[in-house]
């Protein structure tokens, strides 16, 4: 048996970087407490989700990695506990702007950073106009729990992102996000699309899931979203095992046995009976190969 116990943490955020890494930090030692190894923090939690509107102000936010005060807080907080912490943070990286992970190991290391792959662009969450598409591929690393793979946000509506995590050797997939209302019409509900989405990736993979969202209200000007929270542990046949509510600031956790995951993965032949050369249509954006 290899088991390891996960935790996903939700909470509002204010414009107070300083409060919100504090609050951050709580939740942690909160999940360490339940037994949690690796713990999962939302999508850009410093601070409010300021993708509503397009402000140039809004650039001043983003750092260089080593100058991020979540990250260098966190690789402190992850050393003192022996915990794993994927940390979301907006990189600044000479002209370019991410919206970027940096995977933090138990003993403090910066094991590297992911950055976003798919940019959102619509009412409310404007991020095009904050981000560059993130140019690291997907990535996957070997922890001292477990080997895992982080996706962000909008990065959870697509399996091929999954895929290419599991395929990489990930054992368990992390999904911190910021998503709630739409702002142009307050009729949509996306949570259980949202949820269904990631449910979906760990069935056909058969790999736990956790995703870690946001709550609250957040206004800027004449938009407003409500963060819809309901972050949730799934286990490899994409069972909820633990779930949060819309808007309570809480710790949730779940242990996995990862060796019998690893059977149940080969029992179910997925991916002995995968076909690789029939899918090279997967590459087009329009269904057509080229040749």
């Amino acid at each position: 048996m290899r088991n390891v116990i996960v935790a996903a943490t939700q909470m509002s955020c204010s414009s107070s970087i300083e409060g919100n890494i504090e609050k951050a930090d709580a939740l942690v030692r909160r999940a360490v407490d339940k037994g949690a190894q690796i713990i999962l923090l939302q999508e850009l939690f410093e601070t409010p989700y300021f993708c509503q509107k397009e402000k140039s102000d809004y650039y001043a936010y983003a750092t260089e990695l080593e100058l991020n005060k979540a990250v260098q807080h966190f690789r402190q907080v992850a050393k003192e506990l022996q915990v794993v912490l994927p940390i979301s943070f907006y990189e600044k990286r000479n002209n370019a702007r991410y919206n970027s992970l940096a995977l933090i190991d138990a003993n403090g290391e910066v094991l590297g950073k992911y950055r976003k792959s798919h940019i959102p662009d619509g009412p409310g969450y404007e991020e095009k106009f904050y981000f560059n598409p993130g140019d690291t591929g997907f990535k996957v690393w070997s922890t001292k729990y477990a080997k895992i793979g982080v996706g962000v946000c909008w990065d959870q509506w697509y399996p091929e992102a999954a895929r290419c995590m599991v395929l990489r050797g990930a054992e368990i997939l992390f999904y911190p996000t910021a998503i709630g209302s739409e702002p142009q019409d307050g009729s949509i509900d996306s949570k259980d699309h949202w949820q269904t989405c990631m449910l979906g990736h760990a069935a056909a993979n058969l790999v736990p899931v956790v995703a870690s969202n946001r709550i609250g209200v957040e206004v800027d000007e004449d938009s407003s979203i409500t963060f819809y929270g309901s972050s949730f542990i799934a286990d490899g046949q994409g069972n909820k095992v633990a779930e949060a509510g819309c808007a309570e600031e809480t710790v949730l956790v779940a242990e996995f046995d990862l060796d019998q995951l690893e059977i149940q993965r080969l029992e179910w032949g997925i991916f002995r009976d995968r076909r690789p050369d029939l899918y090279k249509i997967i590459s087009s954006y329009d269904g057509e190969l080229s040749f």
